[in-house]
């Protein structure tokens, strides 16, 4: 099969994926997102929106495609689960006594509003653009229970991908289109990270000064 791999898309990324799914069809897609999680670079805004084209063609079957896509999206989130784990809560508060701003509390303050707030983080947070790969690590590092995580993470993921794909599957040809939609929330969220960022170090400044 030939895909249309239009230029506004992320050129090489959209090729990759499309060598991807000529090669190995749905596992194909599956596989490209579980990278996706590793290496967040690498957007899902093309990955899944192509995947949704490529089973309204009929290279593979729209439920092949949620499924292994959601499937690769757990697996990539398990990974970094695990990384979260191997590195420990000790090591995190070692680290964070090292870095200039940063105190113990606010690793204290952080822990507290994940062992509150955890669950919806996990879920949500993988329907937010760069968090969304990002949540499993400090659900790791606290040690969320592992059928929790994987059940949040496989709902949470199945939602983001469902939306993608089915926009692609509906768009046909255009399914490109989908990632400009999706850059402006990318964009929205880079700048709140942008905002919190200055405005925490600019406080914590503010009062060392003091």
């Amino acid at each position: 099969m030939i895909l249309s791999t239009e230029p506004q898309t992320g050129g090489g990324v959209a090729a990759w994926a499309v060598d991807l799914m000529e090669r190995l069809g749905a596992p194909g897609a599956g596989l490209a997102v579980a990278l996706e999680n590793l290496f967040p670079p690498l957007p899902s805004e093309v990955i899944l929106p192509l995947a949704g084209f490529t089973a309204s063609r009929g290279d593979m079957s729209l439920a092949a495609a949620l499924f292994w896509t959601t499937a690769g999206s757990v697996v990539g989130a398990l990974a970094l689960y695990l990384v979260g784990a191997a590195v420990g809560r000790q090591r995190i508060r070692a680290i964070a006594a090292r870095l200039p701003l940063v105190r113990l509390r606010d690793i204290d303050r952080t822990e507290a509003w994940f062992a509150r707030h955890g669950t919806k983080a996990v879920f949500l947070g993988r329907m937010v653009p760069i968090f969304r790969s990002l949540i499993s690590v400090p659900a790791g590092v606290e040690r969320m229970p592992l059928p929790t995580f994987l059940a949040l993470t496989t709902a949470g993921s199945l939602v983001w991908n469902a939306v993608f794909i089915l926009a692609g599957y509906q768009l046909g040809e255009s399914w490109w289109r989908v990632e400009a939609y999706a850059g402006v929330l990318q964009k929205i969220v880079i700048g709140a990270v942008a905002v919190g960022l200055v405005w925490f170090v600019a406080t914590r400044l503010v009062r060392l000064g003091r």
